[in-house]
């Protein structure tokens, strides 16, 4: 016998032992997917993270006005709740697959949640809750913004008539101008947060080291309210360097383009939010390697490949 064959059994199993250790070696693959060693390909790989939701995505999808889902829409009136101004919930109107994660978008200074409600309708289409939120008043500034980004969370995820659809685990704010600023001032007093976005924002404070969570800083290379130069660029360059980030600078557009719908603004915050709110790696190829200069973007600059 050679050293390293293995000793052969005395007697070999029966016919009906080999059939039933067959049969329970069957059940027990049915019951913990992956039991049997072997991946399955194409759409069962989604059994590998819980979170994701939708179709595999393509650049037509992430550039679409309308993603996957069907969207459902709910009012919700200031005064039925506290600490911020009341808003509107968009979510997709199907439960089959689960809960989904959450964002909630705070518009900037003078500005009501009707400036940002394009982005409603089209980040829920993609498998999100999306709360569009008017703040106490229209003149709040950055911190307050922050504030009641924070606050429209714990309400969504509390007592809001769709708390049972979101995964309070899995949430993301955004915001434009002094809401852009809030965005930032949410993040940084809510380190679990899994994305930020700020939108041509405004801040007197320049400087983020305590900032956790994922950030996307979009700028404008026309913005003459907060110029990249003295908002946007150090925002994004005193975020840690140990930390997923990245800056988009818009071509030919100005401080308030993001209260338009604006195509690259779309399918950026969607790829951003799907790989960081979803943990969704199937939009990484959107990020990564890092998109280049064209005719809607001056620069990008980010960390490749991502961290988390």
């Amino acid at each position: 016998m050679h050293p390293y064959s293995p000793p052969r059994p005395a007697t070999s199993p029966s016919p009906r032992l080999w059939a039933g250790a067959l049969a329970t070696a069957a059940l027990v693959a049915t019951l913990i997917p992956g039991a049997s060693g072997a991946r399955a390909a194409g759409p069962a790989e989604a059994a590998d993270n819980p979170y994701e939701r939708g179709p595999a995505p393509t650049v037509a999808s992430i550039e679409a006005d309308r993603g996957p889902y069907a969207v459902s829409q709910a009012p919700v009136s200031p005064v039925a709740v506290s600490g911020f101004g009341g808003g509107t919930i968009y979510y997709p109107t199907s439960t089959a697959d689960g809960t989904f994660g959450a964002v909630a978008v705070v518009p900037g200074f003078t500005g009501t949640q009707s400036s940002l409600a394009w982005l409603g309708p089209r980040l829920a289409s993609q498998g999100f809750v999306v709360f569009t939120i008017d703040t106490v008043t229209v003149l709040d500034q950055p911190a307050s913004r922050g504030r009641q980004l924070l606050a429209a969370l714990d309400y969504l995820t509390g007592s809001s008539a769709v708390s049972d659809r979101i995964d309070g685990a899995r949430l993301g704010v955004m915001g434009h101008s002094m809401g852009g600023g809030g965005t930032l001032e949410a993040a940084k007093t809510r380190t679990s947060l899994k994305a930020a976005i700020p939108l041509t924002a405004w801040n007197l404070d320049k400087s983020w080291p305590e900032v956790r969570t994922p950030t996307l800083v979009f700028g404008a290379d026309g913005d003459t309210v907060a110029p990249v130069a003295t908002h946007s660029e150090p925002f994004y360059t005193s975020l840690p360097d140990s930390l997923d980030k990245a800056y988009l600078e818009l071509k030919g557009a100005t401080h308030n383009t993001p209260n338009t719908a604006n195509t690259t603004l779309a399918k950026y915050s969607v790829s951003w939010l799907k790989r960081f709110i979803d943990s969704d790696t199937r939009y990484e190829q959107f990020l990564c390697p890092l998109p280049q200069p064209g005719p809607a973007i001056v620069e990008y600059r980010g960390n490749c490949p991502h961290h988390s």
